[in-house]
Protein backbone atom coordinates (compact mmCIF):
# COMPACT_ATOMS: atom_id res chain seq x y z
CA UNK A 1 0.00 0.00 0.00
CA UNK A 2 0.91 3.41 -0.65
CA UNK A 3 -0.45 6.27 1.03
CA UNK A 4 -1.50 8.90 -1.60
CA UNK A 5 -2.95 12.71 -1.35
CA UNK A 6 -4.22 15.57 -3.45
CA UNK A 7 -1.93 17.98 -4.73
CA UNK A 8 -3.43 20.98 -2.78
CA UNK A 9 -2.77 24.13 -5.20
CA UNK A 10 -3.84 22.06 -8.00
CA UNK A 11 -6.83 23.61 -8.21
CA UNK A 12 -9.48 25.53 -6.05
CA UNK A 13 -12.91 26.40 -6.11
CA UNK A 14 -15.28 29.29 -4.60
CA UNK A 15 -18.34 28.51 -2.41
CA UNK A 16 -21.37 31.01 -2.00
CA UNK A 17 -24.26 31.57 0.54
CA UNK A 18 -26.67 33.70 -0.19
CA UNK A 19 -29.19 35.37 2.51
CA UNK A 20 -31.17 38.49 2.70
CA UNK A 21 -28.96 40.98 3.41
CA UNK A 22 -25.60 39.39 3.15
CA UNK A 23 -23.26 37.01 1.12
CA UNK A 24 -20.59 34.26 2.36
CA UNK A 25 -17.75 33.44 0.32
CA UNK A 26 -15.00 30.56 1.05
CA UNK A 27 -11.84 29.94 -1.03
CA UNK A 28 -10.86 26.50 -1.00
CA UNK A 29 -8.14 24.02 -2.32
CA UNK A 30 -9.15 21.07 -4.14
CA UNK A 31 -8.30 18.77 -0.92
CA UNK A 32 -11.14 21.02 0.96
CA UNK A 33 -8.96 23.07 3.13
CA UNK A 34 -10.38 26.76 3.00
CA UNK A 35 -8.06 29.38 2.00
CA UNK A 36 -9.82 32.70 3.32
CA UNK A 37 -13.07 33.86 3.27
CA UNK A 38 -14.95 36.83 3.47
CA UNK A 39 -18.68 37.76 4.42
CA UNK A 40 -19.98 41.34 2.78
CA UNK A 41 -23.21 43.37 2.91
CA UNK A 42 -25.77 42.27 0.22
CA UNK A 43 -29.65 43.50 -0.81
CA UNK A 44 -31.11 40.65 -1.84
CA UNK A 45 -33.95 42.36 -2.32
CA UNK A 46 -32.45 45.21 -4.50
CA UNK A 47 -33.43 44.87 -8.54
CA UNK A 48 -29.68 44.28 -9.32
CA UNK A 49 -28.96 41.87 -7.09
CA UNK A 50 -27.94 39.56 -9.36
CA UNK A 51 -25.84 41.72 -11.08
CA UNK A 52 -24.26 42.74 -8.17
CA UNK A 53 -23.41 39.20 -6.82
CA UNK A 54 -21.39 38.97 -9.51
CA UNK A 55 -19.76 41.84 -8.95
CA UNK A 56 -19.03 41.13 -5.46
CA UNK A 57 -17.86 37.76 -6.78
CA UNK A 58 -15.51 39.44 -9.33
CA UNK A 59 -13.39 41.17 -6.81
CA UNK A 60 -12.94 38.27 -4.11
CA UNK A 61 -11.70 36.07 -6.87
CA UNK A 62 -9.28 39.13 -8.15
CA UNK A 63 -7.63 38.92 -4.88
CA UNK A 64 -6.91 35.27 -5.09
CA UNK A 65 -4.16 33.31 -6.17
CA UNK A 66 -3.07 32.18 -10.03
CA UNK A 67 -3.92 28.58 -8.91
CA UNK A 68 -6.33 27.94 -11.63
CA UNK A 69 -10.08 28.06 -10.59
CA UNK A 70 -12.57 25.34 -11.08
CA UNK A 71 -15.81 26.45 -10.39
CA UNK A 72 -18.06 28.00 -8.16
CA UNK A 73 -20.73 26.33 -5.67
CA UNK A 74 -23.86 29.04 -4.90
CA UNK A 75 -26.09 27.99 -1.84
CA UNK A 76 -29.39 29.78 -1.42
CA UNK A 77 -32.44 29.47 0.59
CA UNK A 78 -35.29 28.47 -1.27
CA UNK A 79 -35.50 26.17 -4.35
CA UNK A 80 -33.22 25.37 -7.32
CA UNK A 81 -34.84 24.18 -10.22
CA UNK A 82 -32.45 22.32 -12.19
CA UNK A 83 -28.86 23.02 -10.52
CA UNK A 84 -27.04 23.62 -13.75
CA UNK A 85 -29.33 26.47 -14.79
CA UNK A 86 -29.78 27.52 -11.40
CA UNK A 87 -33.04 28.88 -11.90
CA UNK A 88 -34.06 30.09 -7.93
CA UNK A 89 -37.37 30.26 -6.36
CA UNK A 90 -37.63 32.15 -3.13
CA UNK A 91 -39.45 33.60 -0.49
CA UNK A 92 -36.66 34.73 2.04
CA UNK A 93 -35.06 36.27 -0.95
CA UNK A 94 -38.28 37.90 -2.92
CA UNK A 95 -36.84 36.11 -6.15
CA UNK A 96 -38.87 34.41 -8.59
CA UNK A 97 -37.92 32.49 -11.38
CA UNK A 98 -34.20 34.39 -10.69
CA UNK A 99 -31.81 33.03 -13.37
CA UNK A 100 -29.31 33.17 -10.71
CA UNK A 101 -26.92 30.73 -12.59
CA UNK A 102 -27.25 31.79 -15.53
CA UNK A 103 -26.47 35.39 -14.81
CA UNK A 104 -23.15 34.26 -12.98
CA UNK A 105 -21.77 32.34 -15.73
CA UNK A 106 -22.20 34.66 -18.25
CA UNK A 107 -21.14 37.37 -15.91
CA UNK A 108 -18.19 35.19 -14.41
CA UNK A 109 -16.96 33.27 -17.54
CA UNK A 110 -16.83 29.87 -15.08
CA UNK A 111 -19.05 26.68 -14.58
CA UNK A 112 -21.53 27.59 -11.70
CA UNK A 113 -23.61 25.62 -9.68
CA UNK A 114 -26.50 26.27 -7.71
CA UNK A 115 -28.24 24.45 -5.31
CA UNK A 116 -30.89 24.38 -2.22
CA UNK A 117 -28.59 25.52 0.89
CA UNK A 118 -29.66 23.08 3.00
CA UNK A 119 -29.74 20.47 0.48
CA UNK A 120 -25.95 21.61 0.07
CA UNK A 121 -25.12 21.11 3.95
CA UNK A 122 -26.59 17.64 3.26
CA UNK A 123 -23.90 17.20 0.98
CA UNK A 124 -21.43 18.42 3.16
CA UNK A 125 -22.73 16.02 5.90
CA UNK A 126 -22.36 13.21 3.58
CA UNK A 127 -18.90 13.78 2.46
CA UNK A 128 -17.33 15.51 6.41
CA UNK A 129 -20.00 15.10 8.83
CA UNK A 130 -22.17 12.94 10.95
CA UNK A 131 -23.98 11.08 7.90
CA UNK A 132 -21.02 9.24 6.72
CA UNK A 133 -21.32 6.22 6.18
CA UNK A 134 -25.51 6.44 6.27
CA UNK A 135 -27.33 5.96 3.01
CA UNK A 136 -30.77 7.66 3.92
CA UNK A 137 -30.33 11.20 6.25
CA UNK A 138 -32.78 13.20 7.26
CA UNK A 139 -30.76 16.87 7.62
CA UNK A 140 -32.71 19.44 9.50
CA UNK A 141 -31.94 23.02 10.29
CA UNK A 142 -33.36 25.60 12.39
CA UNK A 143 -32.59 29.28 13.19
CA UNK A 144 -33.99 32.04 10.85
CA UNK A 145 -36.17 29.30 9.27
CA UNK A 146 -36.52 25.95 9.27
CA UNK A 147 -35.37 23.25 6.57
CA UNK A 148 -34.82 19.57 5.37
CA UNK A 149 -32.35 17.89 3.45
CA UNK A 150 -32.88 14.24 2.39
CA UNK A 151 -30.68 11.89 1.49
CA UNK A 152 -32.26 8.92 0.10
CA UNK A 153 -30.33 5.40 -1.06
CA UNK A 154 -26.50 7.83 -1.20
CA UNK A 155 -28.22 10.56 -3.33
CA UNK A 156 -29.63 13.79 -2.14
CA UNK A 157 -33.38 13.94 -2.71
CA UNK A 158 -34.52 17.56 -4.90
CA UNK A 159 -38.14 16.45 -5.74
CA UNK A 160 -39.91 17.85 -8.84
CA UNK A 161 -38.64 21.64 -9.00
CA UNK A 162 -35.46 21.23 -6.14
CA UNK A 163 -37.89 22.27 -3.65
CA UNK A 164 -37.88 18.99 -1.38
CA UNK A 165 -37.02 19.58 1.86
CA UNK A 166 -39.22 22.46 2.91
CA UNK A 167 -40.47 21.18 6.02
CA UNK A 168 -40.63 24.95 7.51
CA UNK A 169 -43.70 25.13 5.44
CA UNK A 170 -45.67 22.09 6.74
CA UNK A 171 -49.19 23.70 7.79
CA UNK A 172 -49.48 23.50 11.75
CA UNK A 173 -51.71 25.90 13.12
CA UNK A 174 -54.74 26.80 10.46
CA UNK A 175 -55.41 30.10 11.99
CA UNK A 176 -51.63 30.60 12.76
CA UNK A 177 -49.51 33.82 12.10
CA UNK A 178 -48.71 34.68 8.63
CA UNK A 179 -45.43 32.92 6.76
CA UNK A 180 -43.58 34.80 4.09
CA UNK A 181 -44.50 32.25 1.86
CA UNK A 182 -48.13 33.75 1.99
CA UNK A 183 -49.87 31.06 4.25
CA UNK A 184 -50.60 31.03 7.64
CA UNK A 185 -49.46 28.85 10.35
CA UNK A 186 -46.35 27.21 8.97
CA UNK A 187 -44.25 25.91 11.42
CA UNK A 188 -41.02 28.42 10.16
CA UNK A 189 -44.24 30.90 10.53
CA UNK A 190 -44.35 29.74 14.81
CA UNK A 191 -40.98 28.24 15.46
CA UNK A 192 -38.37 30.19 13.93
CA UNK A 193 -35.99 32.17 15.56
CA UNK A 194 -38.20 35.69 14.51
CA UNK A 195 -41.42 34.38 15.74
CA UNK A 196 -40.09 33.52 18.60
CA UNK A 197 -38.44 36.68 19.25
CA UNK A 198 -41.82 38.12 18.11
CA UNK A 199 -43.88 36.53 20.23
CA UNK A 200 -41.76 37.16 23.45
CA UNK A 201 -41.70 40.87 22.62
CA UNK A 202 -45.72 40.33 22.48
CA UNK A 203 -45.94 38.77 25.72
CA UNK A 204 -43.28 41.54 27.24
CA UNK A 205 -40.74 38.58 28.21
CA UNK A 206 -38.03 40.56 26.39
CA UNK A 207 -38.20 44.23 25.32
CA UNK A 208 -39.27 45.88 22.16
CA UNK A 209 -35.57 46.25 20.60
CA UNK A 210 -34.56 42.98 22.07
CA UNK A 211 -33.82 39.70 20.01
CA UNK A 212 -33.24 35.99 19.86
CA UNK A 213 -30.28 36.46 22.12
CA UNK A 214 -32.21 38.16 24.92
CA UNK A 215 -34.74 35.47 24.99
CA UNK A 216 -31.87 32.65 25.10
CA UNK A 217 -30.17 34.63 27.92
CA UNK A 218 -33.08 34.35 29.91
CA UNK A 219 -34.34 31.02 29.13
CA UNK A 220 -30.68 30.08 30.57
CA UNK A 221 -31.39 32.18 33.83
CA UNK A 222 -34.04 29.97 34.15
CA UNK A 223 -37.21 32.42 33.29
CA UNK A 224 -39.91 30.28 33.42
CA UNK A 225 -41.77 31.91 30.66
CA UNK A 226 -38.86 32.20 28.22
CA UNK A 227 -38.24 28.53 28.68
CA UNK A 228 -42.08 27.79 27.73
CA UNK A 229 -41.41 29.73 24.42
CA UNK A 230 -38.70 27.36 23.53
CA UNK A 231 -40.80 24.35 25.13
CA UNK A 232 -43.75 24.92 22.45
CA UNK A 233 -41.47 25.10 19.58
CA UNK A 234 -39.75 22.06 20.65
CA UNK A 235 -42.83 20.05 20.70
CA UNK A 236 -44.56 21.56 17.41
CA UNK A 237 -41.04 20.69 15.89
CA UNK A 238 -40.66 17.32 17.32
CA UNK A 239 -44.28 16.56 16.13
CA UNK A 240 -44.00 17.56 12.46
CA UNK A 241 -40.59 16.04 12.25
CA UNK A 242 -41.52 12.62 13.83
CA UNK A 243 -44.58 12.39 10.80
CA UNK A 244 -41.73 13.41 8.19
CA UNK A 245 -39.42 10.60 9.92
CA UNK A 246 -42.58 8.28 9.58
CA UNK A 247 -42.84 9.21 5.73
CA UNK A 248 -39.21 9.18 4.99
CA UNK A 249 -37.55 6.56 7.28
CA UNK A 250 -33.96 7.80 7.61
CA UNK A 251 -31.09 5.81 9.41
CA UNK A 252 -30.08 9.13 11.65
CA UNK A 253 -31.52 12.86 12.12
CA UNK A 254 -28.85 15.45 12.14
CA UNK A 255 -30.11 18.78 13.69
CA UNK A 256 -27.60 22.13 13.33
CA UNK A 257 -28.24 25.61 12.33
CA UNK A 258 -28.39 28.48 14.42
CA UNK A 259 -31.19 27.76 16.25
CA UNK A 260 -29.36 24.82 18.32
CA UNK A 261 -27.28 27.01 20.31
CA UNK A 262 -30.95 27.30 22.29
CA UNK A 263 -31.23 23.34 22.19
CA UNK A 264 -31.06 22.67 25.13
CA UNK A 265 -34.46 24.41 25.74
CA UNK A 266 -36.08 23.17 22.71
CA UNK A 267 -35.10 19.50 23.68
CA UNK A 268 -37.67 19.39 27.48
CA UNK A 269 -40.65 19.71 24.61
CA UNK A 270 -38.84 18.05 21.46
CA UNK A 271 -37.95 14.86 22.53
CA UNK A 272 -41.13 13.67 24.33
CA UNK A 273 -43.29 14.76 21.64
CA UNK A 274 -41.31 13.13 18.66
CA UNK A 275 -40.61 9.69 20.44
CA UNK A 276 -44.42 9.48 21.12
CA UNK A 277 -45.17 10.44 17.21
CA UNK A 278 -43.17 7.76 15.58
CA UNK A 279 -44.34 4.87 14.38
CA UNK A 280 -42.74 1.82 16.58
CA UNK A 281 -40.12 0.73 13.78
CA UNK A 282 -38.73 3.90 14.03
CA UNK A 283 -38.29 4.82 18.08
CA UNK A 284 -35.26 3.88 18.05
CA UNK A 285 -33.42 6.14 15.32
CA UNK A 286 -31.08 8.63 16.56
CA UNK A 287 -31.09 12.48 17.06
CA UNK A 288 -27.57 13.90 16.97
CA UNK A 289 -26.87 17.42 16.90
CA UNK A 290 -23.67 18.84 15.08
CA UNK A 291 -21.23 20.58 16.31
CA UNK A 292 -19.76 22.77 13.33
Amino acid sequence: ARLLGLVADAGRAIGVKVVMDHVTVVEMGIDGGVIRSVSEPFDAASGTATTSLAGLLHGFIRRGGDVPLLGIGVGVPGSVEDQAIGTVNSTQLGWQNVRLGEVLRRELNLPVLVENNVNALAIAEALHGQARGHENVLVLTIGTGVGAGLIAEGRVLRGRSGGAGEIGHVPVAEDGPLCQCGGRGCLEAIVGQKALANRAREQGIIGPDAGIEALRSLADEGDVRARGLFWHAGHLLGRVLAGVVNVVDPEIVILLGEGVDSWQHWSFGFEPAFRSGLIPGNRSVPVTLETW
